[in-house]
């Protein structure tokens, strides 16, 4: 049986209150049940969330086992899994509005030239963050749009979606798990256990592109992002920065084999020393660990076997397309978004 929606939920160790949200929103849909699909990844949870959470309520609805920990096998399990059209990707800690299923399934019917969109994420913290770091939270993914907007040029950083709520059209989803298993160095990207690495949200965005889509945020879409205390403490955000920084320029590299200069170090440590006097240290702390990640994703890309390298996502792009991809668009400005006629 075909679904118009696939929900894919992954986990890992979540906190019991968190996920309870997560799914009393999902049960609160207005979309139709029989209309859409829930499966429940459990990504290697110390407690299988099978003998712990009952699903019954949805007819629909799937415990699925991932013994691979990371964010990027957990989705690639729940894309194998699915069966519906459009695949919207859940983390443990995301509330969903109670309409986001059924604008998500209108946007996908006025909108077919998109592969991928999203919208506003909202942040629900469990302590106020501190002044020092609100240049950060923007790394949360915490982000509002009062318009839509939409792009077919991958490197449009503005329009593109974040991964909490990505909706995404199957084929895409499909193409992007044949590609990792063409290219499984870019498996490494998104979260592996406490490691703050990303860039699988982004991969499946450009994927989109690889196959003539764009991609967009919509106003209509709106979730809830919980936070809890630790991820607003300036450690963590920094840390987040610098493991996001790394995963970005890798991502790069294994689609384009390119990679930025290595940052000088002597001017590092100049610009650190500078923002420390003349601005504050958490500024002086990001500036250095974004370039000294800079540096780190050099040395990862360096270490890599050479048959490994990003040849291979040219013939991954080539067999996707030569097996019914679309034409590559000709309008690469990014735009405001202005509904197409269905």
């Amino acid at each position: 049986m075909a679904f118009e929606i696939s929900v894919i939920v992954c986990a890992h160790n979540p906190r019991r209150a968190y996920l309870q949200r997560v799914l009393d929103a999902l049960r609160d849909q207005t979309l139709r049940l029989e209309q859409w699909e829930l499966l429940l990844i459990d990504n290697a949870c110390r407690e299988p969330l099978a003998l712990s959470w009952d699903l019954s309520w949805h007819s629909n609805a799937a415990h699925v086992r991932e013994d691979e920990l990371g964010l990027t096998p957990a989705r690639l399990r729940g894309i194998s899994e699915a069966r519906g059209e459009i695949l919207v990707f859940v983390d443990d800690d995301n509330v969903l509005s109670s309409n986001y299923l059924e604008n998500a399934l209108e946007i996908a019917r006025q909108w077919p030239l998109l592969g991928v969109w999203g919208g506003t994420i909202k942040g629900e913290f469990e302590v106020q963050p501190e002044p020092c770091v609100e240049p950060l939270l923007g790394y949360l993914c915490l982000r509002e749009f009062s318009k839509p907007i939409w792009s077919n040029n991958a490197e449009d950083w503005r329009a593109q979606p974040s991964g909490a709520g990505l909706c995404s059209r199957a084929v895409v989803g499909k193409f992007y798990a044949e590609q990792l298993t063409r290219e499984p160095l870019r498996r490494r990207l998104g979260r592996i256990g406490q490691s703050l690495s990303s860039g699988e949200d982004s991969d499946l965005i450009q994927t989109s592109c690889d196959l003539g889509f764009g991609f967009g945020n919509f106003p209509q879409l709106i979730l809830t992002h919980l936070i809890p205390k630790s991820r607003v403490q300036p450690d963590y955000l920094i840390r987040l920065l610098r493991e996001i920084t790394v995963s970005r320029v890798l991502l790069w590299y294994y689609r384009s084999g390119q990679l930025p200069d290595g940052p000088n170090r002597l001017k590092t440590w100049a610009g650190f020393f500078l923002s420390w006097l003349t601005e504050d240290r958490y500024r002086a702390l990001t500036y250095k660990a974004s370039q000294d990640a800079v540096r780190a994703a050099i040395q990862i890309a360096a270490a890599m076997p050479a048959h490994m390298k990003h040849q291979k996502h040219q013939e991954s792009v080539a067999a996707g397309v030569k097996c019914g991809g679309l034409a590559s668009p000709k309008d690469r400005s990014p735009k405001d978004a202005v509904p197409h006629s269905r």
